[in-house]
């Protein structure tokens, strides 16, 4: 399968790696690696997107808001002052594509001029104005599922049936989204591990990932370094490497199309030593 991501293609006929790249100072993982004297070096910015597309990414997920739990919202100009300018770097620069990790209808549709050729909405286009903002730009568009807001989203997780939520949750919104014009092979869904979610909750959507695959859409996976790590094995966030390759290869044999990782080169090498066993099986 290939996506359209703007002037570029996406092939997604093998789990493609999506590299993080958070140009915030909070991020649970890596906020603030790329400030200097309080202020973002774009220069080792775009050095860490060269050397991440180096190792293999497909797809680099530029976020200008921090979404770990407990964050507090940023303003649009905040989040758009951090994002554009590197888009607009690596666009110009990097062969790959640039992905936008923003709920901002404004800054979608800026990123989409700056060169953008995906959007990733944690909040899965529900802030007013973002569906039709995210038709306008006319690129991909991952929606995922978080229950509440990170401020308070791991306060009190609850379901019924997390999967059967979920995937509801996800079904409804790629209607809405097809109702405002989006066709569907513009769209992506991701499970939202850790976005209000336990860690049971996070366990049972990963051994039922296939359930996924009745929306018919690619799915996108996040598990990298999250907290479920920690809490399962006791690791500190720079520890978490081994645990979250065992994650992404779970995922990768369950449907996941697109493997969002912090650690481009380990995380690649092992899809591909997946993929030549799967292929051999065969």
């Amino acid at each position: 399968m290939r996506v359209q991501c703007a002037d570029r293609h996406l092939d997604l006929s093998t789990p493609a790696i999506m590299g993080v790249i958070n140009t915030t100072p909070d991020s649970f993982s890596d906020g603030g690696t790329l400030y200097r004297n309080q202020r973002l070096d774009l220069d080792a910015a775009l050095a860490r997107a060269r050397s991440m597309v180096d190792e293999g990414a497909a797809i680099l997920d530029i976020g200008g808001e921090s979404t770990r739990p407990g964050a507090a919202p940023v303003s649009l100009q905040q989040e758009m002052d951090r994002v554009l300018p590197l888009v607009e770097r690596i666009s110009a620069e990097l062969d790959v594509v640039v992905s936008v990790d923003t709920s901002s209808p404004g800054l979608m549709s800026a990123a989409a001029a700056a060169g953008a050729g995906m959007i990733n909405d944690v909040r899965a286009l529900q802030r007013a104005g973002a569906v039709q903002a995210a038709a306008a730009s006319g690129l991909p568009i991952c929606l995922m599922h978080m229950q509440g807001e990170p401020g308070d989203m791991q306060q009190s997780p609850h379901y019924g049936h997390v999967v059967d939520e979920v995937v509801d949750f996800l079904a409804a919104r790629v209607a809405a989204c097809e109702s405002e014009g989006i066709e569907r092979s513009r769209l992506l869904v991701d499970p939202g591990f850790g976005f209000g979610k336990t860690v049971d909750h996070n366990l049972q959507l990963l051994a039922q990932l296939a359930n996924f695959s009745a929306l018919g859409l690619p799915i996108l996976v996040g598990l990298s370094r999250k907290s479920m790590i920690g809490k399962l094995l006791g690791r500190a966030v720079h520890e978490r490497l081994p645990a979250s390759i065992a994650l992404a290869l779970l995922a990768a044999e369950r449907g996941a199309a697109i493997i969002r990782t912090h650690d481009v080169a380990p995380t690649l090498d092992a899809i591909r030593i997946w993929r030549a066993m799967e292929q051999r099986d065969c």
